[in-house]
C-alpha cells in the first residue's frame, strides 16, 4: 500500500488543498493529511478547529472515501509522521512560482534528514491556484463571498466567525 503524507496549515482548508488532496488519491491509496500546531505561527482556527474542518469539508461536504484518508495533528518533523506511517512520499501543493523557492529548499531539507523520502509537487488546478487561506480569511472578515473558495461547511464556519 502507498502511502502519502500531506502536510499543512490549513487555516481553513481551501479548494486548493483538496484539489492537492484528490490528485493524491489518485497516485496513492492511503493519505495522511497532516495539520501542524507549530508554535511558531500564529493560527486564527485552533488545531482542534482545523481538524474539525478538515474532516467537515472532506468527508461530510466532498463525500471523500474515509477508509483512504486520515487526518492527524503533528508537532514534530514530516519525515517522523512519513517514518511512523510507513509513507515514502510528502505531497506538496504549490499554487504559483513564489512557493517553489520555498517548496525547494524544504524538500532538499527533508531529502538530507531522510534520503529515503521524496517530495511530490501537485498544482491545484487553474481555477483554484489563486486561492490562499489568507485571502480567504480577509474576504471573510469583510463580509464577502467565500462560497468560491471553500466547502460549505467551511464558509458557514468563516461567516459565524467574523
Amino acid at each position: 500500500m502507498k502511502t502519502a503524507i500531506y502536510p499543512g496549515t490549513f487555516d481553513p482548508i481551501t479548494y486548493g488543498h483538496i484539489d492537492v488532496i484528490k490528485k493524491s488519491l489518485n497516485v496513492f491509496d492511503r493519505l495522511i493529511v497532516a495539520t501542524t500546531d507549530n508554535i511558531n505561527k500564529n493560527y486564527y482556527f485552533s488545531i482542534d478547529e482545523r481538524l474539525e474542518i478538515i474532516n467537515n469539508s472532506l468527508f461530510k461536504d466532498l463525500k471523500l472515501n474515509k477508509k483512504k484518508i486520515k487526518i492527524i495533528s503533528f508537532k514534530n518533523l514530516t519525515i517522523d509522521l512519513c517514518k511512523k506511517y510507513k509513507a515514502e512520499t510528502i505531497v506538496r501543493g504549490l499554487r504559483a512560482v513564489s512557493d517553489f523557492e520555498y517548496e525547494f529548499q524544504l524538500a532538499g531539507m527533508n531529502k538530507k534528514l531522510n534520503t529515503k523520502i521524496e517530495t511530490m509537487f501537485l498544482m491545484s488546478d487553474i481555477e483554484n491556484q489563486i486561492i490562499s487561506s489568507k485571502f480567504v480569511k480577509e474576504i471573510a472578515s469583510l463580509g464577502g463571498n467565500i462560497d468560491r473558495f471553500v466547502s460549505k461547511s467551511t464558509a458557514k464556519i468563516l461567516k459565524n466567525k467574523f
